[in-house]
């Protein structure tokens, strides 16, 4: 924006201030003269035309709604970016891939890729204001189709990951009992005798649960087995709440964020108290931050970083945009994205520490449970396979220590050598114990519940557990939910009810398909092929989008415009170098593992008691294809349609349409409009869509003069305005 412009902007904005008192108080009041407040749109035959902003307006106008504070936005976009993830796959990658040095690459890549493509999509969505369709649409309606894109991924993410919360509502409505369900194994009495049930002999009980009680899993994705009436009930749960926290947008959504983004904390911290005053819960914290510093300069541990990093932050969703298109255009987008961005990262090391101090103490229980089970071996091979004198003096079978058993076996070993396999002697460790890898489905409902069994109090702990997953889930469901619903009301300008109301049972009809007796392979092939590829995708046409088809430099003037000051010139290089070529990188190495791993699903065999990695059939390799073209194809079929003309880039409701303070304000094309801003390169400025009306200015009834007018950055300002001056050109966003 030129200097004479900037100017004049601060001018109007001499009279507005604005304390942190004013940041987080309810943004949507409004004061009798706004009240009374009036828009005059000149149209291209330059007649004034008054469109009334009072509540009641013409039918033409709708509203567009605000957050209340800037917490409860803040709580909203935390919501989002913290999920499930960080409490079952982030321990999880720090374990597999060197500790605590983990966190090293985990937190360079996110400082060069997560916090600048989190900030650009900050910015975009709250300097257009609009959802990610109208964004990429407005942006270049070439790449339009970036925001079907998005919304079709989001559709599918929210399929499955809704199961995963109608899950975690089962194991919570089953956490009101003392013993807990799957505290031991069932028994199976007939006239005779009493046995354990073998599937969950061979098993744990724990295992067992999950996947013959929950699931009631078949042993293959080609055998449905029917629904599953009980994940029946709790996916329609799952859908309902959502669907009422959402109905009313974020007015109802972000109310609902200062319990669903908030109370997760308040479990870890309670989970992390409780653990570290348990025996064995330092061992876990110890093995957890043990740096292996070797397998730092391995590929794939930057490979696994920087898609952790990628999905954490909820980048490509369009939820991000969603919630910041909400936002005061003044609004300092840049804290917010370094702020959510640490958020983030402490929770999933808060989230380790929990996880780990957790398995500590379970490794510490299965280990003595080992040790007990090969003394009464040793005891019994006695005087037979094992001598008397093998055995150290000091040890009393009664109570045989860790290191008591280890100094025993070692003797024994070095004694018998060749004939030692055959005694049937298991080495009882702690750190093989914690070596045992697990995320996911795996942590969550077999290994941390297995773990609070043995707690004091077990079913409080339990419930505690699986109301924090379940809010965890909904936070990030929201978000999801959102990036779906906002493009599609800004596009079609649809009712927010009527549309999420029929979202919601679409997805409940669909989702059946996660709730058969194979419903869990259904979950993994989406969780592995529906998002990864296309995000990918997504972000980087996203990154070239803003940084070389609108251009860097001219971002660089919006953020300016916006913030009030010039973001680092760090983000300059990384939006335009760096990252893209980063992001390049992980696509291509993203493809290299799919074309060398062939697509297969870990199985759960009854007869076996034990999971077996199976190869898809046929029509399950076509629905993982489908999956990713399905996802991807909206950019090159709007590209094309635009191409060639078949869909003029002007038309539509997308670039005639403009949000005021909660109000759309409709206007025709202006061919004859001399805009020096045209936001697409290589297109004459009246072909190019705007979302601002050139000629706005806000009147106050019964004012006079020009001191009257409300400056465009003022407190009640959700947008802003430009007034009708040859000095002041409309901004490139």
């Amino acid at each position: 924006m030129p200097k004479n412009s900037k100017a004049v902007k601060r001018e109007l904005d001499d009279d507005v201030t604005e304390s942190v008192k004013d940041l987080l108080s309810n943004e949507d009041a409004c004061d009798d003269s706004f009240k009374k407040s009036s828009l005059i749109v000149n149209n291209h035959d330059g007649e004034g035309k008054e469109c009334d902003v009072e509540e009641g307006g013409s039918d033409g106008e709708e509203e567009r709604p605000a957050w209340n504070s800037k917490l409860q936005y803040i709580l909203a976009q935390v919501g989002f970016s913290v999920g499930l993830g960080n409490v079952w796959r982030f321990p999880y990658l720090c374990q597999k891939n060197g500790g605590g040095a983990y966190l090293v690459p985990y937190f360079i890549l996110l400082v060069v890729i997560g916090i600048p493509l989190f900030f650009l999509e900050l910015a975009v969505g709250q300097r257009i204001r609009r959802g990610s369709i109208g964004v990429w649409n407005y942006i270049s309606p070439r790449l339009g189709g970036i925001g079907f894109a998005s919304c079709v991924v989001c559709f599918f993410v929210a399929l499955y990951y809704n199961v995963i919360i109608g899950w975690s509502l089962f194991y919570f409505s089953q956490s009101f009992q003392q013993p807990l369900p799957w505290h031991e194994c069932p028994l199976i009495k007939n006239k005779s005798s009493t046995y354990v049930v073998p599937e969950c002999e061979k098993s744990s009980a724990t295992t067992f649960y999950w996947y013959r009680e929950a699931l009631d899993i078949s042993d293959s994705i080609s055998e449905s087995g029917g629904l599953n009436w009980k994940m029946t009930v709790c996916l329609l749960a799952a859908w309902s709440m959502v669907c009422l926290a959402m109905i009313k947008g974020i007015q109802s959504s972000g109310k609902v964020m200062y319990f669903s983004s908030l109370f997760p904390y308040v479990v870890l911290i309670c989970f992390l108290v409780r653990a570290l005053l348990l025996k064995g819960s330092f061992d876990g914290i110890r093995h957890m931050f043990t740096p292996k510093l070797e397998i730092m300069l391995e590929a794939k541990v930057w490979r696994e970083a920087a898609t952790q990093v990628f999905f954490a932050l909820g980048l490509g969703f369009g939820g991000v945009i969603a919630f910041s298109s909400y936002n005061k255009r003044d609004n300092n987008c840049h804290f917010d994205a370094v702020l959510v961005s640490f958020i983030n990262f402490f929770t999933s090391v808060l989230a380790t520490l929990v996880v780990f101090a957790v398995l500590g103490f379970k490794a510490n229980i299965m280990n003595a449970k080992c040790v007990a089970l090969n003394t009464k071996k040793i005891v019994a091979l006695l005087g037979n396979e094992i001598s008397h004198d093998l055995i150290p003096h000091h040890i009393n079978f009664t109570h045989v220590s860790a290191e008591d058993y280890q100094q025993m076996t070692e003797i024994i070993k070095g004694v018998t050598e060749s004939d030692y396999p055959s005694l049937g002697l298991e080495s009882c460790s702690i750190e093989q114990e914690l070596n045992k890898a697990v995320q996911g489905t795996g942590l969550a409902f077999i290994a941390f519940t297995e773990a609070m069994t043995h707690f004091p109090a077990s079913p409080f702990w339990s419930v505690m557990f699986f109301l924090m997953l379940v809010n965890l889930g909904l936070g990030s469901m929201f978000g999801t939910i959102e990036g779906i619903l906002t493009p599609l009301i800004d596009t079609f300008k649809v009712r927010k009810e009527f549309l999420t109301v029929g979202c919601c049972l679409l997805a409940f009809s669909i989702g059946l398909l996660f709730v058969q007796r194979s419903g869990n392979y259904f979950v993994a092939m989406f969780d592995d092929y529906s998002a990864t590829l296309p995000l990918l995708i997504v972000v980087i046409l996203e990154n070239v989008a803003v940084a070389w088809v609108y251009g860097t430099d001219k971002f660089f003037e919006d953020l300016k415009d916006m913030l009030g000051f010039t973001p680092f010139r760090f983000y300059y290089y990384m939006w335009k170098y760096i990252t893209p070529i980063l992001l390049m990188v992980l696509l291509a190495s993203s493809l290299i593992q799919l074309v060398m791993t062939p697509p297969s699903y870990s199985a759960w065999i009854q007869e076996l008691a034990a999971e077996r990695s199976l190869s898809y059939p046929p029509w399950g390799i076509a629905v993982c294809i489908s999956l990713v073209v399905a996802a991807i194809l909206p950019v090159p079929v709007v590209f094309a349609l635009r191409y060639f003309n078949i869909i003029d880039e002007n038309a539509g409701g997308l670039s005639t349409v403009s949000y005021k303070k909660g109000r759309i304000i409709k206007e025709s094309a202006r061919p004859g409009e001399d805009d020096d801003a045209s936001l697409i390169h290589a297109k004459s400025p009246s072909e190019a869509p705007s979302p601002m009306p050139g000629s706005i200015y806000r009147k106050q009834s019964g004012g006079g003069g020009p001191d009257a007018d409300i400056a465009p950055n003022g407190r009640y300002g959700i947008g802003y305005l430009m007034a009708d001056m040859p000095d002041m050109p409309e901004s490139d966003l």
